[in-house]
């Protein structure tokens, strides 16, 4: 398959309830009529099979993970599409877990996996505190996939804050970025529009970020609104706050189109970083150089 074959694809936006099976039986609802719309590939929300503000809940749910992957496995695999599960929770010993993305292909076989980086640890504007790494182990490893539509670049949520991140997948060749979320409803309307974009723009990438909505028990609400972007920065598509699936056609070829026009990937540069009448230099990558020699 060619850049320039088309792809649809749905963004699936769920409310995670308290009870596991059901909420699995949910995703193979909209799974079936993203299928039926026409889509290729499926992009779960983070936490779509489960969200809970207990965690004694979301490590009941880590000891099920087993039974999750196998179920969209088995989605994946029936109704011959790629289904991104945007994250599910994993057990890491007896007492943490692991937020991990899984991308299966449309045989069910596992195409990559991906450990959330950087762990949500925040004072919401409403007060709320939360502390993901006290209950999560943070990965320590990007990942870019090959897929028959291109290069896909993984993240989760949080992740869309620290832009370096998506600029190696950008200059890996990455040329969709995936952004599954459960983004806090308190700073969604300020900041989840104008990050994606930022995203998309300064990358000329195709952003998709599924969303899960509304209240989830133990006091977790979700802004939704997910939201596909094409490399221009240009909206391609939107939810609300409800759960729903938007499914989108895009345009491969664009990517090329864009990066030709504004090369930005190609000019990148190293640097270092000095500080007026200090030293030593700062280099980009954040070490101190020896200016003693």
């Amino acid at each position: 398959m060619t850049p320039e074959d088309p792809l649809r694809v749905a963004l699936a936006q769920v409310r995670p309830g308290p009870d596991l099976d059901r909420n699995l039986d949910e995703l193979a609802a909209m799974a079936l009529q993203a299928r039926r719309q026409g889509a290729q590939w499926l992009l779960l929300p983070e936490y779509a099979a489960m969200l809970h503000g207990s965690r004694q809940a979301m490590r009941a749910a880590a000891d099920r993970a087993d039974d999750v992957e196998a179920a969209v496995r088995s989605l994946a695999r029936d109704l011959g599409m790629w289904v991104l599960l945007g994250s599910l929770v994993v057990p890491d010993g007896p007492q943490r877990m692991f937020n991990r993305s899984l991308l299966f292909d449309a045989e069910g076989r596992l195409a990559a996996r991906y450990d959330k980086l950087h762990l949500f640890d925040a004072t919401l504007p409403d007060g709320r505190t939360i502390r993901e790494s006290s209950a999560y182990t943070a990965g320590d490893q990007a990942v870019a996939v090959d897929t028959p539509w291109g290069r896909v670049g993984l993240s989760i949520c949080y992740d869309l804050r620290f832009p370096g991140l998506y600029r190696a997948l950008a200059l890996a060749g990455a040329q969709i970025l995936v952004v599954p979320a459960a983004f806090a409803r308190a700073t969604g309307a300020a900041h989840w529009h104008a990050l994606l974009r930022a995203r998309a723009i300064e990358n000329g990438a195709f952003v998709l970020a599924p969303a899960t909505c509304g209240d989830s028990p133990g006091g977790r609400a979700s802004y939704g609104h997910s939201l596909a972007l094409g490399p221009w920065g240009d909206t391609l598509g939107e939810l609300d706050d409800e759960p729903g699936c938007l499914v989108v056609p895009l345009d491969l070829a664009a990517v090329a189109r864009v990066r030709a026009e504004l090369p930005g990937l190609s000019h990148e540069r190293a640097f270092s970083l000095r500080l007026a009448g200090a030293s030593p230099l700062v280099p980009s990558d954040g070490m101190p150089h020896d200016t003693t020699a």
